[in-house]
């Protein structure tokens, strides 16, 4: 709730402010541009197998995740190389149409058309711009997402970017968040800090941040979910 002690907003990327795209979505986007012809039900039965895998970054985390990828999948948004190889293996753990589908997957779920802004994301950003509070996006992520806000005409209302593979370091540790309260050039206990993980975006709370958390949910099917969460509505 934004209030009088509140004077700046972090917000979590994926599940808050955007939503990757769904997985049969991501999938026929790769195997057209392949030029591969899938079948539609083929396609539908491959896209539930690599949701089940976790293959999606953005996504669903995995079902069933193999032991050998577990070191992996805990440090996979602390760099860029970290993060390829997390999510091509999970990929891998699905038979493809063709073995090059894995590597060209995971470059599509970066592109911004892979990704869609909650219905309400924009209002309240501007929102937030118009009362003078500054905003910071705080994500673990092993890539950089600032090309998508500006793609989808955000990135004006963002004042800084706290990525965990630009520091090394991934939430829930504090220290990603004391990051973005000095970008800001606030205390903590004046950031108001905005996710959808009640442990990863809960870690800002032991610094001091008030910590708001919304639903993570498919982009159809939360269209307030900002607004209500920061009392803008």
């Amino acid at each position: 709730m934004i209030t009088d002690s509140v004077k700046g907003v972090m917000f979590d990327f994926s599940g808050t402010l955007f939503r990757v795209e769904p997985t049969e979505d991501w999938l026929r986007a790769v195997v057209a541009d392949a030029g591969i012809e899938l079948p539609e039900a083929e396609l539908s039965a491959l896209a539930a197998r690599l949701e089940e895998a976790g293959a999606l970054p953005g996504g669903a985390s995995p079902r069933r995740l193999p032991a050998r990828l577990e070191p992996l999948w805990r440090e996979r948004d602390l760099s860029p190389e970290q993060h390829r190889a997390t999510y091509t293996a999970l990929t891998r753990e699905v038979p493809l149409p063709a073995p090059e589908l894995a590597d060209a997957l995971y470059e599509r779920h970066w592109t911004p058309a892979a990704w869609r802004p909650y219905p309400d994301t924009a209002a309240t950003l501007a929102a937030l711009r118009e009362r003078g509070l500054p905003v910071a996006v705080v994500s673990n992520i092993g890539w950089d997402l600032r090309p998508v806000f500006r793609a989808h005409g955000l990135d004006r209302f963002v004042d800084a970017y706290v990525l965990s593979f630009e520091h090394g370091v991934q939430k829930p540790d504090p220290r990603l968040f004391r990051v973005a309260c000095e970008a800001l050039g606030l205390a903590p206990a004046d950031v108001l800090m905005v996710g959808d993980d009640a442990v990863a975006d809960a870690g800002a709370a032991a610094l001091g941040c008030p910590v708001r958390l919304v639903e993570h949910l498919p982009v159809g099917q939360r269209p307030n979910g900002l607004s209500s969460a920061l009392g803008l509505n």
